[in-house]
């Protein structure tokens, strides 16, 4: 008997560019976040194999433009529910009547909290909040057939109630936004590089070495570093980071490092 797919990611795009990826089962896909366009959105999910006509919602993590840039178009598109936080769908609305001269409404969104578990077709969904400049940040873990997945972007630091939710990832997607040095020199205005620095804006590489050398637990099989700055980081520099955090805790099984890319999506990976 043919044992069906378990569970898998597929990561379309990750950077302040536009943040996307796809989150399945053999019965349910989950589009997280939505910051390229649809069309877009559409086309990497084709190159990689994805059909869009499968996905059963699109979830978002908080309102800043990387990350919902396609979901109005998306959901009208294939008619499928939106899920965010109470907060995170007012700060959307708002900045859509911004931007928008009829206001954008969803036909059908869905209100969740973090620290609540909910289901989404046979995958359940912990989110979970996250030390970010938006109106209510979530990162999420997934759970589909006993296997856990974790993705956690854009955050200023990585606080214990963070490290908890993460614990036990078979998946683990990461911030890895900048390297120290790149930002101090490079041609953001200060402004910019202190909000990228605070303890509302970016995971360094700096910071997330330490959190991998000091408190992950060293069970995910794939780790995948993502949110790398285009202007503030260096894939090699981000690798290198991690690589010397992991040195002593990885093996064949698992802590295998990947980087996610702005331009192209990754190779899908299936449990």
């Amino acid at each position: 008997m043919l044992r069906t797919m378990a569970a898998g990611i597929t990561v379309l795009a990750s950077g302040s560019r536009g943040n996307c990826s796809v989150v399945s089962t053999s019965t349910t896909k989950i589009l997280v976040d939505a910051g390229l366009s649809g069309r877009e959105t559409m086309r990497r999910m084709h190159a990689a194999g994805e059909n869009p006509a499968e996905l059963s919602a699109i979830l978002v993590s908080h309102e800043h433009s990387d990350h919902v840039t396609g979901v109005y178009q998306l959901s009208r598109k294939l008619k499928i529910p939106v899920y965010m936080t109470g907060g995170t769908h007012h700060e959307w609305r708002r900045a859509e009547r911004d931007r928008r001269k009829d206001q954008s409404v969803l036909d059908r969104c869905e209100h969740f909290q973090a620290g609540r578990c909910f289901d989404i077709g046979d995958i359940s969904i912990m989110p979970f909040t996250i030390p970010h400049d938006a109106a209510d940040p979530v990162a999420f873990a997934f759970r589909a057939e006993g296997v856990k997945l974790g993705i956690v972007t854009d955050l200023g630091y990585m606080p214990a109630s963070v490290m908890q939710h993460i614990r036990g990832c078979d998946f683990l997607m990461i911030e890895s936004n900048h390297d120290l040095e790149m930002l101090r020199v490079g041609p953001y205005p200060w402004s910019v590089k202190q909000r990228v620095l605070s303890r509302l804006g970016h995971l360094s590489n700096d910071a997330l070495a330490e959190f991998l050398t000091t408190d992950y637990d060293g069970v995910a099989t794939y780790i995948v570093l993502a949110h790398l700055s285009e202007q503030n980081n260096h894939p090699e520099i981000a690798r290198n980071a991690a690589e010397r955090a992991l040195a002593g805790q990885r093996n064949l099984l698992s802590n295998r490092l990947l980087l996610a890319q702005q331009s192209e999506p990754m190779e899908s990976i299936r449990f």
